[in-house]
C-alpha cells in the first residue's frame, strides 16, 4: 500500500468530494441531481477516451494492453450509462463493480506516474468517478440494488472473466490480471501464484458482493416486518356475558 502524502492527499481529496457530493443528493435532492449525474456521466466518459487519445499520440497503443477489457474500462461506461438512464441492472453493475473493484485501485493505485502528469490525473478520475457514480446512485439517490442482484452481476463478472481470458489467449495479454497478479501490494497475493489467486479473486468477490449487498437485505426485511406488525388483524371482541338469572 502507498503512503506516500502525494498518495494520502489524493484519496483524502476524493473522500471529502464523494462524501459531499452523496450527501448533498440524499439529503437535499431535486433537478440538480440530473445535472450531476449527466456532469459525471460526461467526466467519466471523456476521461476514457482521453486516455486512449493520448496513447495514440504516444504511440503507446497495442492489442496486449489498451483494449477496453479490464474492469474498470468495462465499469467506466456502465456507470455513464447508469447515471444517465437509471436502469436497475446498470445500476447494480456500476455498485458492485465500483465498490468491490474500482474503489481498489484508489487504495493499492498501479500507476507510477505522479502528480501533476495526465496519467496520475487520468488513473485517479477513473477509479475515483465510478465509485462516486456508485455511491451516488444507489447512496445519494437510493436507486438500491434489487434482490438476487449479487448472482446477476457476479454471474456477469464470470462471463467478462471468459471474455477477457480469451483476449489474453490473442494477445498475449494480461487483461483482467488472468495471467499475473497486478503490480504492488493487493489481496490476491495472500492467495499464492497463479492459477490459484484467481480463484482466491473469486472468492473475495463473492464476499464483498454480499457485503455490500448485505444493508439492503437486511432493509427490505425489516421493511417487511413492518408492515405485517403494523396490517396485523384486530383481535376478535370478547364474546358477550350471558346477564344474571333473577
Amino acid at each position: 500500500m502507498n503512503l506516500s502524502a502525494e498518495h494520502l492527499i489524493t484519496v483524502a481529496v476524493i473522500v471529502i468530494a464523494i462524501t459531499l457530493l452523496v450527501a448533498a443528493a440524499r439529503l437535499r435532492p431535486g433537478p440538480w441531481t440530473d445535472v450531476a449525474a449527466h456532469a459525471l456521466a460526461l467526466l467519466i466518459v471523456f476521461n476514457e477516451v482521453g486516455w486512449w487519445v493520448w496513447a495514440w499520440q504516444m504511440n503507446a497503443l497495442s492489442l496486449q494492453d489498451n483494449l477496453p477489457l479490464f474492469l474498470c474500462d468495462i465499469a467506466a461506461f456502465v456507470a455513464a450509462a447508469a447515471l444517465i438512464t437509471r436502469a436497475p441492472l446498470l445500476v447494480e453493475m456500476t455498485y458492485f463493480w465500483g465498490i468491490a473493484g474500482t474503489a481498489n485501485g484508489i487504495v493499492s493505485p498501479d500507476i507510477g506516474d505522479h502528480f501533476p502528469s495526465y496519467p496520475f490525473f487520468q488513473y485517479f478520475i477513473q477509479h475515483a468517478a465510478i465509485p462516486a457514480a456508485a455511491l451516488f446512485l444507489v447512496v445519494g439517490l437510493r436507486l438500491y440494488p434489487r434482490p438476487w442482484a449479487v448472482v446477476r452481476v457476479f454471474a456477469l463478472s464470470v462471463a467478462l472473466v471468459a471474455v477477457d481470458a480469451l483476449a489474453n489467449l490473442l494477445t498475449n495479454g494480461n487483461y483482467m490480471f488472468l495471467r499475473t497478479v497486478p503490480p504492488g501490494g493487493n489481496l490476491l497475493d495472500l492467495f499464492g501464484p497463479w492459477p490459484w489467486y484467481i480463484f482466491g479473486g473469486a472468492l473475495l468477490t463473492v464476499i464483498f458482493f454480499a457485503a455490500l449487498d448485505l444493508p439492503f437485505r437486511i432493509g427490505a426485511l425489516s421493511r417487511a416486518l413492518s408492515r405485517t406488525e403494523r396490517y396485523r388483524p384486530p383481535a376478535s371482541p370478547p364474546s358477550p356475558r350471558p346477564r344474571p338469572g333473577r
